[in-house]
Formats: structure tokens, C-alpha cells, sequence
């Protein structure tokens, strides 16, 4: 089977880290957050995948020079004008005429088990099958319901957060789409030519119309999504507590002895300052924090680099944003 990662949007929620590079190519624990996606489709066995890009093209190449497994053919798509996930397809639709392939977003960590999803997308004889996964926590993410047959009835709105939050952790929430889905070229039946498009909007629910099995996987397993700002800390830190770490720098990074960080992350080159503070932050590349300074759940950039910005303050060299405590 063939890949495809979608990587072409604008990293808007992300900002101020997608300025200058796309959203899949800002580091995760050092490395760019793609590579859990390649790694992903790598483990199933995937050995020819597309990437779509647009916003920063070349970021996303730079980002996984080194990267690469060395038998992984990765073609690029690069978008003009940016064409939604329908129309990232369309845009490549003649290399993936030749069987079942797999669309993944270029922002996710999982341990979903792609051959399961598989194994349910071949016995309903589908045409497309959509990863899904219980969200307990009614986050901001939109609902998909199904039918008795586990087929995918239409896409919805927002959940509504509860006043009370679950009070059983097997409490299952609405279902919500994970960005992992298998294929068949018949798709492309319903993917209108040379023009913006969504599968969710579009493709989807015209298949559906027409009685086509568009079918649902459900799985529980770990899955963590890297698209704002309270996510890329909260997914994070979730890793490095699992490593018995605090926080992570990257290379080249000076941090005098006297200065405090806790619960945050660290990116290339980054100076901190005699008993500087910083607690629950992302610090972008090449800043310098001043001594005796504090920082507290910001994200901290150079503010030279962002020649315009609507959202938080200069403090010195810096550009300070706040990050929200929830999306």
C-alpha cells in the first residue's frame, strides 16, 4: 500500500511556533512532529508515501533530511494554493489508482493498530474506512455517528463540554475522527476535479448518499493530535513524565546552573539567564531569557521574526504569547 501525509496546512492555532516552518515541521521532542506520521505508515509496513505541502514547503523538507528511513521512497505535492484534504488527493489521484492506500495527518502520535483498521476496512468490503476513537473529554473536535453496522452516518458538530466532567474514565463521550483512514480508489468517484475540497464535507457524505460503505474502525489506543498550543505542551509533557523527565532542550542550548525550569520544552540555542524562571513554557529557537526573568505557561519567541502579531507582548528581544490553559 501506498501513504499519503497531509501536511499543507497553515499551523494558524499553532502560531507563534508555525511563523516560519508548517505546523509538521515544529520539533517533538526533537524531531519534527511528521516523522511520528512516517513512522507510523513505516511500521505497517508502508514503503512509498506522499506528503502534501504548502504553508513553508521547504520546512517540511529541511525538517526530515535525516529523518528518512533509507528504503522509503516519499514523493512531494506541493500545493499553489492550498486545496483541502479532498483536494490534496485529487492533486496526486494517478498514483493512487492502483489499490488500497492510507491517508494520515501530519500532526498525530498513535499507537492505533493500522492492520486492525485494515482488517475491518477489507471484511465490510468498504470504500473508505475512517479511524475513530471515543472523546471522553468532549474536547473541540467534531462528532461522527455510526449505525448499528459500525457505518459512518454523517459528520456533526462540536460536542458540547459536560458542566460536570466524566466521572468514569470508561465513560465513552461521542466518537470523533482521528485523521487515519484507508481508501479505495473508487473514492475518487466523489472527489470533484482541480478545486478546493474536504473528504468530510464533500466526498463522504456524497458516498454515503449513495449507499456506498463508508465504515467506521473504533479504537481506544493512544492517540495525541499536535495542533495548538495547549496540546503540543500538554501532549509534551505526557512523554517526557513518561520518561522521567521535566522538560527537554535541543542542541546547542546554554542554561546557567542558578536558573529554574520545570514542565517545559526547550528548542535549539536557546540562552537562559542567572535565576531566570520558566515554568510550563515553550522557548523557540535562539532566544535569550534574560536573568533573573520569569516565564510562565508563554510561549517565547524572537520577536524580530514576527513582523506582525495581534496576541501577546514585546518583553525585550522576546515575544511573549500566552498559552491557553484549554482549546
Amino acid at each position: 500500500m501506498k501513504g499519503v501525509i497531509l501536511a499543507a496546512g497553515f499551523g494558524t492555532r499553532l502560531w507563534p511556533l508555525t511563523t516560519d516552518r508548517a505546523k509538521p515541521a515544529v520539533p517533538f521532542l526533537n524531531r519534527p512532529v511528521i516523522s511520528a506520521s512516517i513512522d507510523y505508515l513505516y511500521r505497517f509496513g508502508i514503503r512509498e508515501g506522499i506528503i502534501n505541502l504548502h504553508h513553508c514547503a521547504d520546512s517540511i523538507r529541511m525538517a526530515l533530511a535525516g529523518h528518512l528511513p533509507p528504503d522509503l521512497d516519499i514523493h512531494y505535492s506541493e500545493e499553489e494554493e492550498i486545496l483541502g484534504t479532498g483536494g490534496a488527493l485529487d492533486r496526486v489521484r494517478d498514483h493512487l489508482m492502483q489499490g488500497t492506500f492510507v491517508v494520515v495527518n501530519g500532526k498525530i502520535i498513535t499507537e492505533i493498530d493500522l492492520n486492525a483498521a485494515l482488517r475491518t476496512h477489507r471484511s465490510a468490503g468498504a470504500l473508505a474506512t475512517l479511524v475513530l476513537r471515543p472523546n471522553r473529554l468532549h474536547e473541540r473536535y467534531s462528532m461522527v455517528e455510526i449505525d448499528e453496522r459500525c457505518r459512518i452516518r454523517r459528520f456533526n458538530g462540536f460536542p458540547a463540554r459536560p458542566e460536570v466532567p466524566p466521572d468514569r474514565p470508561d465513560s465513552p463521550g461521542p466518537l470523533m475522527f482521528t485523521g487515519i483512514q484507508i481508501l479505495e480508489p473508487g473514492i475518487f468517484d466523489y472527489i470533484p476535479r482541480h478545486v478546493f475540497s474536504h473528504t468530510t464535507t464533500t466526498a463522504y457524505p456524497a458516498a454515503i448518499g449513495d449507499g456506498r460503505p463508508v465504515v467506521a474502525h473504533v479504537s481506544d489506543s493512544p492517540w495525541f493530535e499536535i495542533s495548538t498550543l495547549h496540546r503540543y505542551l500538554e501532549t509534551s509533557l505526557f512523554f517526557l513524565k513518561a520518561s522521567s523527565r521535566d522538560m527537554i532542550t535541543g542542541s546547542d542550548c546554554r542554561l546557567e546552573p542558578s536558573a529554574h525550569i520545570r514542565q517545559s520544552v526547550l528548542w535549539d540555542r536557546v540562552q537562559v539567564g542567572s535565576r531566570a524562571s520558566i515554568t510550563r513554557s515553550i522557548i523557540g529557537d535562539d532566544c535569550q531569557i534574560p536573568a533573573e526573568s520569569s516565564f510562565d505557561r508563554v510561549v517565547v519567541v524572537r520577536a524580530h521574526a514576527q513582523p506582525e502579531y495581534d496576541r501577546g507582548q514585546i518583553i525585550g528581544e522576546n515575544l511573549v504569547v500566552p498559552i491557553p490553559e484549554e482549546d
